[in-house]
């Protein structure tokens, strides 16, 4: 899965990175690292230029940075209050659906980050919590970023939602929301496994991954033209083996009001004893 992130590039580098031809500056967001759900969030997307912006482009989908909530809301929706559980969506089902269907035939979008973060319980936790002596067991949060430095660009889709009690006209009428797509953990070796102790894999950590993207898929992702679910289905791969690797980060980050880029040092060893 996807419960939090590291966004932390600036929107000129990701308007470079992206190929973005609109976005305005004023709409966008300060480095974060520690994105949680329902918190604003980059992404890039393709579709016509609304408003007076429009006269600058020529007719049809454009490639944008915006900033969205992160946490979908179905466009059928009665109200938004479900949007904190809508925060990933399984590529096995993206299809099928009622509340990803549409989107994903129509609305799909890049979510930039540096990487995100899983967490594992301890051996000696787990085991406490199998017996039924610990509640809670205290878990050693991982990141899990491109080996190569780059950007990690997650698939997602992104949905509008009419606010019913607001007149047409409020700034607040429209919703703009998205969800990570998820798929099935990788189980080849990470970039840095070096077969001693330590996470081997993403599945060591977690049994679920954000799905991510690798340049040459980006343009596949965003052109709103593909619509046949066949075809958007064989979209859905997951990246080559070996992009990714994985350190433990220190546990600060589990409360969300921690927020600096202090989170995404690597610690030599987990805080909270052996794990693996």
């Amino acid at each position: 899965m996807c419960g939090r992130y590291a966004a932390s590039r600036q929107p000129e580098d990701l308007v470079g990175t992206f190929g973005v031809r609109q976005w305005e500056p004023q709409e966008t967001l300060a480095p974060s690292w520690n994105v949680a759900p329902t918190a604003g969030v980059h992404a890039v997307l393709e579709r016509p230029v609304k408003g007076e912006a429009a006269a600058a482009f020529p007719p049809g989908p454009v490639r944008q940075l915006r900033t969205l909530k992160w946490g979908l809301v179905p466009s059928w929706s009665k109200s938004p209050e479900g949007a904190a559980k809508m925060i990933n969506a399984r590529a096995e089902t993206l299809h099928e659906k009622p509340s990803f269907k549409r989107a994903f035939g129509a609305r799909r979008c890049l979510l930039p980050g540096d990487g995100y973060f899983e967490w594992v319980t301890a051996a000696a936790e787990r085991q406490l919590e199998e017996q039924g002596r610990k509640k809670r067991p205290r878990k050693q949060p991982y990141f899990v970023t491109p080996a190569d430095g780059s950007v990690m660009a997650m698939a997602g889709l992104y949905e509008f939602w009419r606010d019913p009690t607001l007149p047409p006209d409020h700034p607040l009428a429209w919703w703009v929301t998205c969800t990570v797509v998820t798929t099935e953990a990788e189980t080849t070796p990470l970039a840095d496994a070096t077969g001693g102790e330590g996470p081997q894999s993403l599945a060591d950590i977690h049994p679920r991954m954000p799905l991510v993207l690798t340049p040459d898929r980006w343009d596949a992702w965003l052109d709103p033209a593909r619509t046949d679910p066949d075809d958007l289905r064989t979209l859905l791969a997951p990246p080559p083996a070996g992009l990714m690797r994985a350190y433990p980060v220190r546990t600060e980050v589990s409360n969300v009001r921690n927020n600096g880029p202090e989170l995404l040092e690597e610690l030599a060893a987990p805080e909270v004893g052996t794990l693996f």
